[in-house]
């Protein structure tokens, strides 16, 4: 489809072109990427390093922070590069890429939260045929096919993405590549794109928002016949996943379910689910989770007494 375009390259406008307020997204994008690939990445070895984290939940949990962390690394790089360029282009199949990689990782992380869910609402609701139901095996099949969703749901997306014709202006005021923006400069009727796109992206988040939003209530309501120790266990953990699931799907939800037009406060809350939540996934699942922080601890405490035995 690029041959039909006459623009072969775009200009991002960013966050703002204001030099002093770039200066400042150039540092908290920074310390927001940093602390989201730190975080994950502290996870993912924690969680291969430890014999005590082999549950289900820590399955998912390492492929849900996997894909933060490709997530972020599809925004924030560029806009970290962006911020201090005085040219922010971005060429053709650089964009598309970029689309493709948003949307294969951000549908990974939707359906590794309902997997989570899943696997919550049957060692909650279902103890006693838990170790049956979820294992080994059936984690590995359930993984894979949320690698091949993700990966369809992206598919269609790129396909969207490469119906649009670019002949006119080539600056996309955001900080991404992405439908929205795209369907702006597009030189064509988007109404048919923009109605696909709702019915692929928006019912994927809007529908797995109310499948683990049920999911949740009725994990809760079962508490009722758990002990008080049992209860407190799993109203934590549920806590830290409602926490994840509002802060990433309301954002996502908010963009892709509404008809073609653009708001002022479009780029900030692209921010939050793109930077903002995979930034503080790992605080939510660490800082509430005594297992992993004792993990943590003693992986690092095994490999400080080695270093000092040496």
């Amino acid at each position: 489809m690029q041959q039909n375009n006459s623009v072969t390259e775009f200009i991002l406008l960013g966050l703002t072109e204001d030099p002093m307020r770039q200066k400042m997204v150039f540092v908290i994008v920074f310390i927001f990427y940093l602390g989201t690939m730190v975080g994950n990445l502290l996870i993912i070895v924690t969680i291969k390093s430890s014999r005590t984290l082999r549950s289900p939940m820590y399955f998912f949990l390492f492929y849900l922070s996997f894909a933060d962390a490709c997530f972020s690394t599809s925004i924030a790089p560029r806009l970290i590069a962006d911020s201090l360029s005085a040219k922010r282009i971005i060429t053709y199949n650089e964009c598309m890429t970029q689309v493709f990689a948003l949307h294969f990782f951000g549908g990974m992380e939707i359906f590794v939260l309902i997997l989570m869910a899943a696997d919550r609402y049957v060692a909650i609701c279902k103890p006693l045929h838990y170790p049956t139901i979820m294992s080994q095996q059936v984690c590995n099949i359930l993984i894979i096919i949320a690698w091949i969703g993700a990966f369809i749901h992206s598919t269609t997306q790129i396909i969207l993405a490469l119906r649009m014709p670019f002949c006119g202006p080539n600056f996309i005021d955001h900080y991404c590549c992405d439908l929205q923006p795209l369907m702006e400069l597009a030189c064509m009727d988007t109404y048919e794109i923009n109605l696909l796109m709702v019915s692929n992206s928006g019912a994927i988040t809007t529908s797995g928002f109310v499948i683990l939003i049920i999911s949740y209530i009725i994990i809760l309501h079962s508490l009722r016949n758990h002990s008080a120790e049992g209860r407190k266990k799993a109203l934590s953990t549920c806590t830290s996943h409602i926490i994840v699931v509002v802060l990433f799907f309301v954002p996502c939800i908010f963009i892709y379910t509404r008809p073609a037009t653009t708001f002022p406060m479009d780029k900030m809350v692209t921010v939050f689910y793109t930077i903002g939540t995979p930034f503080l996934n790992p605080f939510i699942y660490t800082l509430r989770n005594a297992e992993v922080k004792n993990a943590m601890r003693m992986i690092w405490h095994i490999k400080i007494t080695s270093e000092c035995k040496r």
